[in-house]
C-alpha cells in the first residue's frame, strides 16, 4: 500500500512537470514572432503553436502516458533546437557584450574632432 502510495505521487509528480514544460514552451512560441520562425528556417509558428498545445490538452486532459511522452519529445525538439535559433534571430540582449572605448569612438577608430 505505502509503495503504491509512492508509485502516485512520483508519477503525479512527473505529470506536473511535463505539463508545466509544455505550458512554458507553448506560451514561448506564442510571444515569439512569425518572421522569427521563417527567418530561423525552422517550422512555422502555427505549427509549433498547434503542437505544443496539443501536448498541453493531452496533459491536461487525457493524462495516457505514451501520448504524454510522444509531447514530450516535440516540447524538447522546440526547446532545444527552435527556440535557441529563434532566440539568435531575435536578439535577445544578452548576447552583446560590452565595447571598450569611449563615447566619442566612430566605427572606423577615435573622433576626436580634428
Amino acid at each position: 500500500m505505502l509503495f503504491a502510495g509512492f508509485q502516485a505521487t512520483v508519477f503525479g509528480l512527473i505529470s506536473v512537470v511535463l505539463l508545466a514544460l509544455a505550458v512554458f514552451t507553448f506560451v514561448d512560441a506564442a510571444f515569439r514572432r512569425e518572421d522569427a520562425f521563417r527567418a530561423a528556417d525552422k517550422q512555422n509558428k502555427q505549427f509549433w503553436l498547434i503542437i505544443l498545445g496539443i501536448t498541453v490538452l493531452v496533459n491536461l486532459v487525457v493524462q495516457m502516458f505514451l501520448l504524454q511522452i510522444i509531447g514530450l519529445i516535440a516540447t524538447i525538439v522546440y526547446m532545444v533546437d527552435a527556440r535557441p535559433a529563434l532566440k539568435q534571430v531575435m536578439g535577445n540582449g544578452r548576447d552583446r557584450r560590452p565595447r571598450g572605448g569611449s563615447s566619442s569612438d566612430g566605427p572606423y577608430g577615435p573622433f576626436n574632432g580634428r
